[in-house]
This record gives C-alpha cells, structure tokens and sequence, in this order.
C-alpha cells in the first residue's frame, strides 16, 4: 500500500515524522510520498517547506517530496476543488503522474480533512484509506464541517498531539472515529534533529533563558484590527518587561507583515528593552528546544501548549478576553483554542503579576470538559445533537460572570438553551390590531 501525506506547515511534517517514527503507520516497506502544499495567501513570496532551514531532517522519512504548488499552478491549493465528473480521470491522471498502480491500495494522511487540499483528495481518491492529523488545539474542537458519510466511513483515525493531558479530540466524534496520541518522545526526538539541521540555531547561546513572545495572525483573520493586535503584542512586551527583563525575544507568526515587527520595536524602545527578532522560518519548538526561554507569551498559539507540555517551560495568555468578545462568528474554529488559553492557562497582567488558571490542571475531567462540551455544542449544534443534554446541563448550573464570556446570548437564544435573553413575544400590526377591535378598543 503506497502512503500519501499531505503538509501544509513545518509543524505539521513534524508531526507525521513523529507518527511515523512512532510506528503508526506501520513498517518502511510500504511507499512514502509526501505531498507539500503552500497555502499561503501569496505562495508565489513565501518558500515551500521543503526548502525551510532543517527540513532535511524530516525528508528522509519519505521515499518523495512532491510539490502540489507546482502541479496544480496557476490554482492556489486552498480554493481549487474539482467537480465531482472530474474525479474518476484526476484519480488516473494523478495516479500515473506519481506512478501509483492504478488499482493499488492507497492510504491517504490529512490535516483539515472538511476544506481543500485534504477534501479534494478524499474526494479524487474515492478508494482511499484516510488518517487525519491534528494542526494544534482545534482538534479539540467540534468540526468546522462535517465530511459527507462516503469519506467519513474511510477514515480509520484521528492521530494528534496530547496537548491538553486528560482531553481527547472532539474532531470527527461525531462519526465515532477511532483516536491515538502521537508519542511525546517521538516528537521530541524529531524538533531535536530538526534543531541540529538548521545552521546557526545551536549557536546563539547568548540568548539562552530570556523572555520569548509568540506574534499571531488576528488582524488578517479579522479578528482584531490591526492597531488591536499591535497594542496585544505590546501589552505582552510591557507585561515581561515589568519582571524586569531587558532583553527579549519575538517570534513572529510566519505570515505577519512588517507592520507587527516596527510596531514592537517601537514599544520595546519606549521600555528599554532589546527586542531580538527570530523571524527565521523555523517552527517556535526549534527555538524552545535551543534556548530554552524563561517564559513563553502568547495569545492563544498551539505553541503555548507545547512549550509547556513538552519543555516544560512556564507559559502565559495576553488578552483571551477581548478575543472571545471580538471572535465570529460564533462557528469561527478558533474559539477553542480560545477558550483553552483562558480557561487553562496562567494570565500575564502589565504590572508583571501572573495570574493562576481558571482551571487547573487537575480539574480537566470536572470543570474543562464539560465547558468545552457546552462551547462545541453551541458552535456545531447539527453535528451533535447528542450533546445538547450536556451542554443544556452546564449552563443550567455555571452561567456566571466568570463563565458567561465563553457564550454569546444571541447564539443561546437562537438554541434556546440556559442563558438566552428574554423576549416578548411578537404578533403582526393586523393581528393585534384585530385583537383590540375585539375587545372594544379603538
């Protein structure tokens, strides 16, 4: 059976390399191809994975690395979909052109398995077996849109990263698909070759132990506006800078513009403070693996969670608070990992003061779950239907103030759950006034 993997980011290679070093996908025997997939706004300025610092070290894991970019130029990978009369040929075409046997079991491994590239290769490779991975703490969310039965019934796991100890994946529960973790050590052992490969990392010693900020990508989400997220970067650097630190590191998000980087540097002029860029495109785990930083500050990234999960390095949110007020619509994927930062991880304040979770770890099962069951429910409510009995339980009993910015009382109303806002009921102007001439009114 010959194995396609499908990447779209240096963190998610890494992930298949971990799984295949973990044995999940069973002896080398079988081939290897791994397909990359520049979904950048522009892929025509930003480089491909494969030619990313320290991708060597992954590329002997796979017997090809094939560029879908090129192939499918002048369609960009994250809006081409081909109409279903199409699929029978493209499954022939692609097949000879990456010289599969036509009629040879394939085994097909995906991120996002409800949008293109993974959707439209589920659907070209209608015989295909399908894996899907994670990409991060929106696993642990509902899915964004459902795939339709005939692909659903092909896919044999959910593989992902055990980023929130104690809490498994809502993605595809809804078909009842099996799920595995991705071990721990493999992935470990995977950024550290990773780490060797790529020049000049090991080498900046001088910067071990520092502060390091994590830049996101909310303003071209609209999620935020830009002078918003400029002034949530800043707020970051004030908080770290009144520990008392002088020197601190920023690594920007890989799609941010210039704009993010000038506006810091102006802040951290302001303080101070020497801001150090690692705008070098490597994953943030590289960095935690070289430098070790003394604190992580984030938004609500999936690198917090590995930072502390996998180094062990303490870690804490800036402004969840404004994001779940400002996020939609209410659907938006990014309301999990959201509310996974403010619920459960430490607050930093601009006085420097870091405030505990609202969760704590030991309260994941009791207190997160069922907030997570509530949120998911209210996101996808068709989907799950069989969780509105939870989700109408944990809002019955915990809509407080501490809880109620998880939930919009629009999105409640609409679902008529606990918390909804009252309304009087509304009848037409000729029915009520029908209703006053029969009772004598004018």
């Amino acid at each position: 059976m010959a194995q396609l993997f499908v990447a779209s980011t240096f963190f998610g290679a890494m992930s298949l390399a971990a799984a295949i070093d973990s044995g999940r996908f069973g002896p080398a025997e079988q081939r290897r191809i791994l397909l990359v997939s520049n979904n950048a706004t522009a892929p025509e300025v930003v480089p491909p994975l494969d030619a990313a610092p320290g991708f060597a070290a992954l590329r002997p894991r796979f017997d090809e690395v094939i560029s879908w970019n090129d192939l499918l130029w002048p369609f960009h990978p994250s809006t081409w979909h081909p109409r279903e009369q199409e699929w029978p040929l493209l499954n022939r075409l692609l097949r000879r052109h990456w010289s599969l046997v036509e009629d040879e079991p394939l085994h097909l491994v995906v991120e996002s398995i409800q949008v293109p590239p993974a959707r439209a290769f589920a659907e070209i490779f209608d015989d295909a077996t399908i894996t899907v991975y994670s990409d991060g703490l929106m696993s642990y969310g509902p899915t964004r849109e459902s795939p339709p039965r005939d692909i659903a019934t092909r896919i044999d796991q959910v593989l992902y990263l055990d980023l929130v100890s104690g809490l498994e994946p809502l993605l595809l529960s809804e078909y009842d698909i099996a799920r595995a973790t991705i071990a721990t050590e493999a992935f470990r052992a995977v950024v550290t070759e990773v780490t060797k490969a790529v020049d000049g990392v090991a080498d900046r010693t001088e910067l071990a132990g520092q502060p390091m900020l994590i830049g996101q990508y909310l303003a071209a989400l609209d999620i935020v506006t830009a002078a918003e997220e400029d002034e949530l970067h800043a707020r970051m650097l004030r908080g770290v800078a009144a520990q008392g630190s002088r020197t601190v590191l920023f690594k920007p998000h890989p799609s941010s513009t210039t704009r993010t980087s000038s506006a810091l540097r102006a802040t951290a002029e302001r303080l101070g403070v020497d801001l150090v860029m690692l705008d070098d495109p490597v994953p943030v785990e590289v960095w935690y693996e070289a430098l070790r930083p003394s604190l992580v500050v984030g938004a609500f990234s999936t690198g917090l969670s590995t930072a502390s999960c996998y180094y062990d390095i303490p870690i804490a949110t800036v402004g969840t608070e404004l994001l779940l007020e400002r996020i939609t619509p209410y659907q938006n994927s990014n309301r999990i990992p959201i509310t996974l930062a403010d619920a459960t991880m430490p607050r930093l304040a601009e006085d420097g003061t870091v405030h505990p979770p609202r969760i704590p770890a030991d309260r994941v099962q009791e207190e997160l779950l069922p907030l997570l069951v509530a949120v998911s429910y209210c996101m996808q409510n068709s989907a799950y239907p069989h969780l509105r009995d939870e989700a109408t339980a944990y809002l019955a009993g915990n809509l407080n103030d501490s809880t109620r910015r998880y939930f919009k009382k629009r999105r409640l109303t609409a679902l008529r759950l606990p918390g909804a806002t009252a309304s009087k009921r509304r009848y037409p102007t000729w029915l009520a006034a029908g209703a006053r001439r029969l009772r004598g009114g004018s």
